[in-house]
C-alpha cells in the first residue's frame, strides 16, 4: 500500500499516456487521407478502410486481449501489446502501397487490442470503488473522448509540416518511453486463475463475424443492398455470430463468460457506446473532409480547428465525478447522448459557402459536452461491482463495444452519405458541374450526420431504459 501511495497516480498518467496512444491512431490519419489518397491512388471505400482496418481488428481482438491480460498477467499482456504496436507502427510509415498499409493497420490494431484492455485493468484493480476510482476513471474516459480530437490535430501538424508518414512514425519514441516506463514502474501480475486456456475459437468467430458485416456494409453501395454478393456477408457474419455463441456456451474456459452479462449495468453502459461512438465517428471523419474539400482548410488549421472538442471534454469529464457523487451516473449517462445528438443536427445544416465559427463551432463545443458525459459515466457504469478476476474481461467488453461501434457506424454513415450523394447527383436536370459535385458531397455529409443524430438518440433512449441507479 506504500509502494501504490507513492506511485498510483504515475502509473495513471503513463497508462493513459498508452491509451492516448491507441485512441490517437483510430483518428489521426483522417486528415492525413488526402494525401494518403494522393499517395496510392485509393478509392473513397480504400481510403476508409485506412481507418477501418484499424479499429476493427482492435474491436474485434478486445476480448481476446482482456482475457489474456486476466489469465497470463497484466503488466506481461501490456508489455507485448505496446512492442508490438511500435514495430507496427514503424512498418506503417514505410508502406509502400495501399493494401499494405490497410493490413499493417490492421496489425497494429491486434497490438492495441493487447495493451488497452490490460491498461484498463491495472487502473481498475489499483484504485478502490467509489469516489477514488470514479475519479481515475474519469481521466481515463477524458482521453478516450479526447484522444480522437487530439489526434486531428497531430495529424494535421505532421501532415502538413513533415509527411503522412509520420502519423506513424511519431508513436516510436514515445512507444519505447512507455515500454521502458512500464517495465520499471507497473506491479508485477500472475494469472488469478488455476487454468490458462485461451479461447482462441471465440475470438476468431467474433473478429470474423464483425469483419463480414462491417464489409457487407462498406461495399453495400457499390454491389447494391439486395446483391448476392451483400447478402453473402451478411449471412456469413451471422453465422460467425451464431458458433461464436454456441462457442461460449460450450467451451470449458470461454473468451466471454456469458454469465457476465447477468451485472445489467455492465451490459447497459456497453449498449449506451456502441451507438455513442457510432455517432462521433462522423464527426471527425466527415468534419475533416468539410474543413478541407469544402471549406479549404490546409491540415493544420484543420487540426486546430477541432482542438475545442478536446478542450471541452476535458473541462466536463473533471466535474462528471462530482455529479456522478452528488446525483448517481444514469442522469449523466442519459443526458450526455442528447448533446451529441444535437451537434449532429447542428451539422445537417453545413452548407457550400459556410463558415468554421457558425456552422461548425457551436457544433464541436456540443460534442465536447456529450462525449465527456457518456464516456466517463459510461466507464463508470461498467466497471462498478466487477470482480478483479474479471477486470480485463470487462476492459475488453468496454473497449470492444466502442471500437466494434466505431467501424460500424463509419462503414454506415460512409454508405448513406455516398448513396445521398450519388442520388443528388442522379437528380440533377444539368450536367455536373464542380459546384454541384461540390453540393452533392455536403448532402451526403448532410444525410451521414442525420442518421447519426438518430443513433445517438437511440443510446440515450438504452441508457434510459437499461440503466439501473445504484442504491444508496
Amino acid at each position: 500500500m506504500i509502494e501504490k501511495a507513492r506511485n498510483h497516480w504515475l502509473i495513471l498518467v503513463l497508462l493513459a499516456a498508452a491509451q492516448l496512444m491507441v485512441v490517437l491512431d483510430s483518428s489521426v490519419v483522417n486528415v492525413a487521407l488526402p494525401a494518403i489518397q494522393n499517395t496510392f491512388t485509393l478509392t473513397s471505400s480504400g481510403l476508409q478502410w485506412i481507418v477501418t482496418a484499424y479499429t476493427l481488428t482492435f474491436g474485434g481482438f478486445l476480448l481476446f486481449g482482456g482475457r489474456a491480460a486476466d489469465l497470463f498477467g497484466r503488466k506481461r499482456m501490456f508489455l507485448i501489446g505496446i512492442t508490438l504496436f511500435t514495430i507496427a507502427s514503424l512498418i506503417d510509415g514505410l508502406s509502400q502501397s495501399g493494401s499494405m498499409l490497410i493490413v499493417l493497420r490492421a496489425v497494429q490494431g491486434l497490438a492495441a487490442a493487447l495493451m488497452s484492455p490490460a491498461a484498463l485493468s491495472i487502473v481498475l484493480v489499483t484504485y478502490r470503488e467509489g469516489h477514488e476510482r470514479n475519479t481515475a476513471l474519469s481521466i481515463w474516459g477524458s482521453v478516450g473522448a479526447g484522444g480522437a480530437a487530439i489526434g486531428v490535430l497531430l495529424g494535421g501538424i505532421l501532415t502538413q509540416y513533415l509527411n503522412w508518414r509520420w502519423n506513424f512514425f511519431i508513436n516510436i519514441p514515445i512507444g519505447i518511453f512507455i515500454f521502458i516506463a512500464a517495465w520499471r514502474l507497473l506491479p508485477t501480475h500472475e494469472s488469478e486463475e488455476k487454468n490458462a486456456s485461451l479461447d482462441l475459437p471465440g475470438a476468431v468467430s467474433v473478429t470474423g463475424a464483425a469483419l463480414l458485416l462491417v464489409s457487407g456494409i462498406a461495399e453495400a453501395p457499390t454491389n447494391g443492398w439486395g446483391s448476392l454478393a451483400t447478402w453473402a456477408y451478411f449471412v456469413g457474419s451471422a453465422i460467425l455470430l451464431a458458433f461464436f455463441i454456441f462457442n461460449e456456451r460450450r467451451a470449458k474456459h470461454p473468451l466471454v463468460p456469458l454469465g457476465i452479462f447477468k451485472n445489467r449495468n455492465l451490459t447497459g453502459a456497453n449498449l449506451v457506446l456502441f451507438p455513442v461512438v457510432a455517432s462521433m465517428f462522423s464527426t471527425f471523419f466527415f468534419g475533416s473532409l468539410y474543413l478541407q474539400n469544402v471549406l479549404h482548410f490546409d491540415p493544420v488549421k484543420t487540426g486546430f480547428s477541432f482542438l475545442v472538442t478536446p478542450v471541452v471534454i476535458a473541462l466536463t469529464a473533471i466535474n462528471v465525478p462530482r455529479l456522478v457523487k452528488r446525483i448517481g451516473f444514469k442522469p449523466i449517462i442519459v443526458a450526455g447522448p442528447l448533446f451529441i445528438a444535437a451537434s449532429l443536427l447542428y451539422l445537417t445544416h453545413v452548407p457550400v459557402d459556410g463558415s468554421y465559427f457558425t456552422h461548425v463551432l457551436p457544433a464541436l463545443i456540443l460534442l465536447g459536452l456529450g462525449a465527456g458525459m457518456s464516456f466517463v459515466s459510461g466507464t463508470i457504469a461498467a466497471t462498478s461491482g466487477v470482480k478483479p478476476n474479471e477486470s480485463g474481461l470487462a476492459s475488453g467488453l468496454l473497449n470492444t463495444s466502442q471500437q466494434i461501434g466505431g467501424s460500424l457506424g463509419l462503414a454506415v454513415l460512409t454508405g448513406v452519405a455516398t448513396s445521398a450523394a450519388a442520388s443528388y447527383i442522379t437528380n440533377l436536370t444539368t450536367k455536373p458541374t464542380a459546384l454541384t459535385v461540390l453540393e452533392a458531397e455536403v448532402a451526403g455529409m448532410h444525410a451521414a450526420f442525420l442518421v447519426g443524430a438518430c443513433i445517438a438518440l437511440a443510446a440515450s433512449l438504452i441508457a434510459f431504459f437499461v440503466i439501473k441507479a445504484p442504491k444508496k
